[in-house]
């Protein structure tokens, strides 16, 4: 059970989060609670209030607490290992800003592969002319990361790769080959995930 005190100049509220029972509470301090179910799905938390007298913004507050509790407990661990495209998945999933647009991100990675740092490098549909390898590798080179991750989202929630996502990641591997920082995958995120390199494209 984990347990978040919120305290405002006219009321407290006591946040506490059963992962046994999947059930989130609220307590206020005037004697009122809530309670509410929370489902994790592509990724993110998802909460569902299921008491009367719940409105949509209090749901909304508590799955936007909630995000916040895991960002907080994200970063409180430092660097976070990549072992598989899950891994990946896992982690870019809780980066994105929003998932009503295609968001390119890099994962650089150092020779333990762990992430030592994530950028956004560009936002919207995404093409060889806009996901520049100068752009791509500029930080990676800064960081003296030993390997990147390159991850991207459909807003369809199909992670099928288009013809246009293998010909950046081919670009960008022959980049990465030149500069001796290796392209070890490409993720697409959407409802599941796709691995270029689980699907021996890489």
């Amino acid at each position: 059970m984990k347990q978040l005190l919120l305290r405002t100049k006219k009321k407290s509220a006591t946040f506490k989060l059963n992962k046994i029972k999947k059930k989130a509470i609220l307590e206020i301090n005037n004697g009122e609670k809530y309670e509410c179910i929370f489902k994790k799905e592509n990724g993110r938390i998802n909460i569902y209030h299921k008491i009367k007298g719940m409105g949509d913004a209090k749901a909304t507050q508590i799955k936007a607490l909630f995000e916040f509790i895991k960002r907080n407990n994200l970063a409180k661990k430092g660097k976070f290992p990549v072992r598989t495209a899950k891994d990946v998945f896992e982690y870019a999933s809780q980066r994105l800003p929003s998932n009503d647009k295609e968001h390119f991100i890099v994962l650089h990675l150092d020779s333990k592969n762990m992430i030592i740092r994530d950028e956004i490098v560009s936002t919207g549909i995404l093409n060889a002319s806009i996901v520049h390898p100068r752009e791509v590798f500029k930080s990676a080179i800064k960081e003296s990361a030993n390997t990147i991750v390159i991850v991207h989202n459909h807003p369809s929630g199909d992670s099928t790769p288009s013809e246009e996502d293998r010909k950046i990641t081919k670009i960008l591997s022959d980049a990465g080959k030149l500069l001796d920082i290796k392209l070890l995958d490409h993720v697409i995120i959407g409802d599941t995930y796709y691995s270029f390199k689980e699907n021996k494209e890489i």
